[in-house]
């Protein structure tokens, strides 16, 4: 799996990853908190808004954001937006009321519509050998999976030296090092289809997405992985701050747990993937997340607690690691772009329906009876997986083909 790390072009680009996720989730860390001190019992509501906001902005721009990138330097933007999003998180120390909260969540994810699309297909085109891309894609999510357990405990660190608003500026740092790791090495070019604007590029991502019957199914299966991880990012704080009364770093240690699990179970996909195809990977960890949330109104304990987020985690991973192997598979070259803008919007848009649904639940009807409506909302999206997604991949592979000899 580390072989891959021997491209030096590479190499550079994941260290800028890493650095860009640990500036990241220190600034989700300390938003957390922020929203504690901000709206106390409430912060489930204040996180659910935001982090629906965040989808929202994405769900609109990313498409049309990416589509016009791809005329510029692609190592010149992506400079440019992880200093864009480093300027943003700068402004959160200065945060008094929660509708600044809000304005800024918007600012940040206009910024991240572009980014996170135009990284993940800068990956494809420097490991275009699909073996070599899944092992970086297992890389990538083991990143994320770290930043999710190394964040909150250098989150604790930090806040034994520092007030809160220093974890912002800490995160701001981050973001300055991705942009300077970026700035190191030559990338590949980015190859548009010519003679199609911004809208009509956007759509075409969207088209081909929804075409593809392998990717309409990694919709519904992205919405199960959504409703798992909107419950603990949304509700962690308020079952172990509110309904369990322990301390802040309770909350960051479950937080972390929940990494624990996706990692456990990213490091297994390569292995996985040569024994068996994406759909029954990823039907498993559907099945994980939504048994999990099925069993979370049992819980009972702080340590019942984390046994279930580990599970959440895992088949959290098992979803999610997979997915860019699908993208990737179903266009050609010119629009690789814009179809993992279609992946980044549409997905986005599972993840605005469940933060939006974990938040306004559990600030409304309760803890228990959230872990019952999400356990619904992700069995439904793994029936909807199971009967879209063909076992014959020769139906796949026609619907992929279809699209390219247009190109």
């Amino acid at each position: 799996m580390l072989s891959v790390l021997s491209n030096p072009t590479f190499r550079a680009f994941y260290l800028a990853q890493i650095a860009s996720l640990v500036g990241a989730g220190l600034a989700t860390v300390a938003l957390g908190l922020m929203a504690f001190e901000l709206a106390g019992s409430a912060a489930g509501a204040v996180l659910g808004t935001a982090l629906a906001l965040k989808t929202l902005t994405t769900v609109g721009l990313s498409p049309f954001v990416t589509a016009w990138l791809e005329r510029f330097s692609r190592r010149s933007v992506l400079i440019g937006l992880e200093i864009a999003r480093g300027a943003v998180i700068f402004l959160f120390p200065f945060v008094t009321e929660v509708w600044q909260v809000y304005v800024l969540i918007v600012l940040l994810h206009s910024v991240s519509a572009g980014l996170v699309p135009s990284v993940r297909a800068t990956i494809s085109d420097i490991l275009p050998d699909e073996r070599d891309y899944t092992r970086a894609l297992v890389l990538t999510q083991l990143s994320y999976d770290m930043e999710t357990v190394a964040s909150p405990l250098l989150a604790l660190l930090l806040l034994s030296l520092v007030p809160l608003d220093g974890l912002f500026i800490v995160a701001v740092a981050g973001f300055f090092v991705s942009a300077a790791l970026i700035a190191s090495v030559s990338l590949p070019a980015q190859n548009p289809a010519v003679g199609l604007g911004v809208g009509a590029r956007a759509v075409k991502g969207l088209r081909i997405y929804l075409g593809t019957p392998m990717l309409r199914c990694l919709l519904a299966l992205t919405f199960c992985a959504a409703t798992a991880s909107a419950m603990v990012l949304v509700n962690t704080v308020v079952l172990v701050q509110s309904e369990l009364g322990l301390e802040p770093k309770a909350t960051v240690l479950a937080i972390g747990v929940f990494g624990v699990g996706s990692m456990s179970a990213a490091v297994l996909i390569p292995r996985l993937l040569d024994r068996f195809p994406e759909r029954v990977v990823m039907l498993a960890g559907a099945c994980l997340c939504s048994g999990g949330l099925g069993a979370g109104a049992a819980v009972t304990g702080y340590a019942t607690m984390l046994l279930l987020w580990l599970s959440l985690g895992s088949g959290y991973a098992l979803i999610l690691t997979p997915a860019g192997r699908l993208v990737a598979r179903a266009a050609g070259r010119s629009d690789r772009s814009v179809l993992f803008a279609a992946q980044f919007a549409l997905t986005h848009a599972c993840w605005f329906i469940a933060y939006l649904t974990a938040g306004m639940a559990g600030a409304t009807v309760g803890i228990a009876f959230t872990f019952a409506i999400l356990a619904a909302m992700s069995a439904a999206g793994l029936l909807v997986a199971a009967l879209v997604w063909p076992a014959d991949h020769a139906a796949v592979a026609a619907v992929v083909s279809d699209d390219r000899r247009e190109q």
